[in-house]
Parts: structure tokens; sequence; C-alpha cells
């Protein structure tokens, strides 16, 4: 492992926290060691805590929670029924899993405002600035810095957001994977209902996730540490899901990892 250097870009699950809709707030019955030595006996019949290495058994968790809590991967399935002009979308137990190790690329824009669209011209003025050509299967991600906020209830109101245009960029160049370090690869969602509610216009529902109708792609959200990488290029990012059968998203914990340092 000498001369590389392994970031982590996960949250952690935890139980309680405002950062998601309240029905989507996981729960975490936490079993600690005396009542894992408790239900150990059910297992082994006859056996006394007393002969438990100080009296204790295992320890474990019990969760309640959604395939989207917590850093995860979304699957095609998520948006649509299909993609790519009329395929059966891919769940995520069968996403390739060439997509989820490859060169990783981060684009900047926490200058943006908060519900601001992240636009066709916006990744062109970035790319030109780090002096860098996307390629296919390169793993996208983009900096809100909405992260400094998990755990409130701001979390869900703060980061840029992509939009169809902009997601279609990248997929059009052979991108894959993508990632951000808010709650959603859209514009918040308050956001795009007050827009719908001011214009009626369905368009702008979704329209980000909506685009993997047209090509298929995944993405992550809920990303964090994306500043640690300290480069906008030059890494790798790594991040296989969860293999969860037929589901719309598994939980990750991407990594970038970066060499000769």
């Amino acid at each position: 492992m000498s001369g590389k250097r392994i970031i982590d870009l996960s949250i952690s699950i935890e139980a309680g926290l405002p950062s998601d809709p309240p029905i989507m707030i996981p729960e975490i019955d936490y079993i600690d060691h005396l009542e894992g030595a408790e239900q150990m006996k059910e297992f082994f019949p006859g056996l006394k805590k007393e002969q438990l290495p100080d009296g204790l058994g295992w320890a474990m968790e019990f969760l309640k929670l959604t395939t989207h809590t917590g850093t995860h991967l979304d699957a095609p399935w998520h948006y649509h029924p299909v993609m790519d002009g009329g395929k059966p979308a891919l769940t995520i137990d069968k996403i390739p899993l060439e997509w989820c190790m490859s060169d990783g690329v981060l684009l900047d824009f926490s200058h943006k405002a908060d519900g601001e669209r992240i636009t066709v011209k916006d990744l062109e003025k970035e790319l030109a600035r780090i002096e860098y050509e996307i390629k296919p299967l390169d793993i996208v991600l983009i900096r809100t810095d909405a992260d400094k906020y998990w755990g409130s209830l701001d979390y869900l109101v703060k980061g840029a957001g992509m939009d169809r245009d902009s997601t279609l960029f990248l997929l059009e160049k052979g991108v894959k994977v993508v990632g951000i370090d808010a709650w959603s690869w859209d514009r918040p969602l308050p956001f795009l209902a007050e827009e719908f509610k001011k214009t009626g216009d369905p368009k702008v529902i979704w329209e980000a996730h909506f685009a993997g109708i047209e090509i298929g792609y995944c993405h992550m959200e809920k990303l964090t540490n994306l500043k640690a990488i300290g480069r906008s290029h030059g890494f790798i990012i790594c991040c296989f899901p969860v293999k969860i059968k037929n589901a719309s998203a598994g939980w990750t914990r991407p990594v970038a990892i970066i060499e000769n340092e």
C-alpha cells in the first residue's frame, strides 16, 4: 500500500437523523453483548452465561431502512422500467462491475447556489478549467458541498443539481456511473416542486433521473469528503454496490484511490 492514499467518500447509516424525508429515516436496533449472550443460550441448550468470555456473547444490529438510505448507487430501474430506447432497465444486481471501478473525475460546483442548475455550459467550462476530456467509463463526481449539512433538515435543500441536458452530456460520452455529494442527483426536490407549481411543466420533475430512460446509467447520492481528493483527475473510484435481487439501488462505500503519493 506504499504510495497509495484511499479516501472514504461515504456517510454512515445512522438512526434518527432528519436528513431524509420521514418515511426514509432509518431505524437501528442495537443488540449488545449482554443481550447477545441471552440469544446464544437459545442456540446452545444448557449454556450458562458464565461459560462465555466475561459472560458476554455476540453483538448485532437489526435495521429498518430503504435501499436509498445512506450513500448508495441508484440503478436504471430506479428511474423507469426501460432504458436505452426500450430495453429492460437494469436492477442493481445486474449492473456490470466494470462500471463501478474506473478513472475518477471531480467537477467542482460548490460555488453555485442551492437549487441552481448545473448546465452543459457549466460542465464545459469546468472541464476546460481542469484541462480534461471525458472518456468512456469515467466516473464523474459532482461537488456541491451540500454534505456539510448532513445530519440536519437543511441537507434536503442544499446544493446545486444536474438537469436532463447536463446528464445526457456526460452519458453521451460513455459515462455510466456518476455521483454527487447531495441528497439527489437532481436539484433538491423542493426547488423542482416550486418550479413545477409556477410553470405547470412536468419536464422539470426528476429531469436528471429520467435522462436514464434515454441512456441507462447509475448515480451515487449522498457522497461526502470530495474536497479531500485534492485533485480533479488522476485517481480511481471504486463503488461496488451491495447485491440486492431486483432492487432499484444498493448501498455502497465508495473510495477514491490515489496512487504514487
